[in-house]
């Protein structure tokens, strides 16, 4: 679990203005892990991109990571 948050850390430091304001925690309910990853107001559209894409991407490389487990995991980003 600590290794999903600390990816998902990682990979929106790359990509905002801001990389000390962003923080991701991670709680499990049944078979889900629910990530929640915060940053500063004005880098959440650069952690969304556009129509989604980026965050998309980032969702579909924790899907690849969780995939030998029978965990799901949902990324959440919460403004």
């Amino acid at each position: 679990m600590a290794d999903v948050v600390r990816l998902v850390e990682h990979l929106a430091r790359a990509l905002v203005d801001d990389p000390e304001a962003v923080s991701a925690s991670a709680e499990m309910h049944g078979h889900t892990l629910v990530v929640r990853l915060t940053a500063a107001p004005p880098d959440i559209g650069k952690v969304i991109g556009r129509q989604g894409r980026t965050v998309t991407a980032i969702r579909t490389l924790l899907t690849a990571v969780e995939g030998t487990s029978a965990r799901r995991v949902v990324l959440e980003v919460v403004e």
